[in-house]
C-alpha cells in the first residue's frame, strides 16, 4: 500500500485566492486521508481567509515552525512569514510579492530536505516579484535553476488532455526566433521520458503542433514547419519517439485529434493554454516535467477580482494535489521496474561467477 505522502503547499500571493483555494479544497476531512498537507506562508492570512468563507466547517490546523513537525491528521501550517504580515485581498503588493517568494523559498528548501515529499503551488504575480527582485518569470524557471536542470517542461494536464509547450514565459514576438529543431528535439525527449515515468505511459504518441496558420500553407505563411518543426519531428522518430506532426491547432482542437494522442507539444505558451483552458479550466493542472522533485499548481491565477469575495473554486487545486501524489507514485513503480530489469539483465552471482571462470 502506497505511504500517505506530505504535500508541501505554498500561499502563492497572499492577497490572491491562493489561501481560498488551500481551504476549500480541505474542508472535506477525507483530504487528510490521502495526504498531509504541509501549507507554507502564515496562520494570521489563513485565519484572515477562513472567515471570509461560508458553510465552512472547523478544519483542524497545526501550526508549527518547522515541517519536521507535522501532524499526520492535521492541516499543517509553517509560519514562515513575519507576524505583522498584512493582507490586502484583490491588490499586488510588494509586500505579498516577497512574501510569495519567502513561501517559495522555505517550502524547496525542505523538499531538498525530504520533510515534504511534493511540492504543490499556489500561483503567483509574476510581475510583482521580478519588481522585488525574484530574478525569473516563473515558478518553472526558478526550479530549474534550483535544481540544477537545465531544461524543463510545463505540462498541462487533465484526465482527457496533456500538453506542452516548447517556450514558455517569453515575448510572442520571439517566439520565432526562440524555435530550433534542436529545442523542439530536447522537448520531446523530456516530454516522452515524462509520459513513461511519470504517467505510466510505456509507449507514448506525441502530436506536434505547428507555428504559422494552417502549418504555414506550403510557405505560403512561413516556412518554420518545414525548416524547423519537421526536422525535429523526423529526429525525434529516429531516436524511438513517436512523434506527429506538425499538425494546424485550429483544426487538431477544433475536431478533437487531440483525443488521438497521449500529448501535444505547441511552440508557445498561448498555443498551448488557451484551447487547454477552454477545455479543462476548472480541473486543469500545471505539472513541470524534468526536475527531480514533483511540482503542480492549479492552472489559474491569482485571481484578484475574486479574492476575499469566496468565489473562488477549488478543483483545480483539489486537482493538482492528486497529480502530484499520482505522479510520486508513478515514479516509484517506474523506477521499480527498471531497477528489476536491469537486475535481470546483469544478476550480481552471474557476473561474480563469469569473472571467476575468466579468471581461471
Amino acid at each position: 500500500m502506497a505511504k500517505k505522502l506530505v504535500v508541501g503547499i505554498t500561499q502563492g500571493d497572499g492577497n490572491g485566492i491562493g489561501y481560498e483555494v488551500i481551504i476549500k479544497a480541505f474542508a472535506d476531512e477525507r483530504m487528510l486521508d490521502i495526504c498531509t498537507p504541509v501549507v507554507y506562508g502564515s496562520s494570521k492570512i489563513f485565519g484572515f481567509y477562513k472567515k471570509q468563507i461560508h458553510n465552512i466547517d472547523q478544519i483542524n490546523t497545526n501550526v508549527i515552525s518547522s515541517a519536521k513537525d507535522v501532524h499526520q491528521k492535521r492541516l499543517n501550517i509553517v509560519n514562515c512569514l513575519p507576524d505583522n504580515v498584512f493582507v490586502e485581498p484583490g491588490q499586488p503588493t510588494p509586500e505579498s510579492a516577497k512574501c510569495a517568494m519567502t513561501a517559495l523559498k522555505c517550502a524547496v528548501d525542505d523538499i531538498r530536505n525530504g520533510y515534504i515529499d511534493v511540492l504543490v503551488t499556489a500561483p503567483i504575480n509574476k510581475r510583482a516579484m521580478v519588481n522585488e527582485g525574484f530574478g525569473y518569470t516563473g515558478h518553472t524557471e526558478y526550479l530549474e535553476h534550483e535544481f540544477g536542470v537545465e531544461e524543463g517542461l510545463m505540462i498541462m494536464v487533465c484526465d482527457k488532455l496533456k500538453v506542452a509547450v516548447v517556450t514558455g514565459h517569453i515575448p510572442f514576438r520571439n517566439v520565432p526566433d526562440s524555435l530550433s529543431s534542436e529545442l523542439i528535439l530536447k522537448k520531446l525527449r523530456i516530454m516522452q521520458a515524462s509520459l513513461r515515468r511519470d504517467f505510466g505511459i510505456i509507449e507514448p504518441k506525441i502530436a506536434v503542433l505547428g507555428l504559422n496558420p494552417h502549418c504555414g500553407d506550403g510557405g505560403l505563411l512561413g516556412d518554420e514547419e518545414q525548416s524547423v518543426i519537421l526536422p525535429a519531428v523526423k529526429a525525434a522518430n529516429e531516436e524511438g519517439i513517436l512523434a506527429f506532426g506538425p499538425y494546424s491547432p485550429d483544426g487538431f482542437f477544433g475536431l478533437g485529434n487531440y483525443s488521438r494522442f497521449d500529448a501535444t507539444l505547441a511552440m508557445y505558451h498561448d498555443q498551448g493554454l488557451i484551447p487547454f483552458k477552454a477545455l479543462a479550466f476548472e480541473l486543469g493542472v500545471n505539472y513541470t516535467a524534468g526536475l527531480p522533485i514533483v511540482r503542480t499548481s492549479p492552472d489559474h491565477g491569482t485571481a484578484y477580482d475574486m479574492a476575499g469575495r469566496d468565489m473562488a473554486d477549488p478543483m483545480s487545486m483539489i486537482s493538482s494535489i492528486y497529480t502530484a501524489i499520482d505522479i510520486y507514485n508513478h515514479r516509484l513503480e517506474y523506477d521499480e521496474m527498471q531497477s528489476k530489469r536491469l537486475q535481470e539483465r546483469h544478476p550480481a552471482g552471474g557476473d561474480r561467477q563469469e569473472k571467476g571462470s575468466t579468471i581461471e
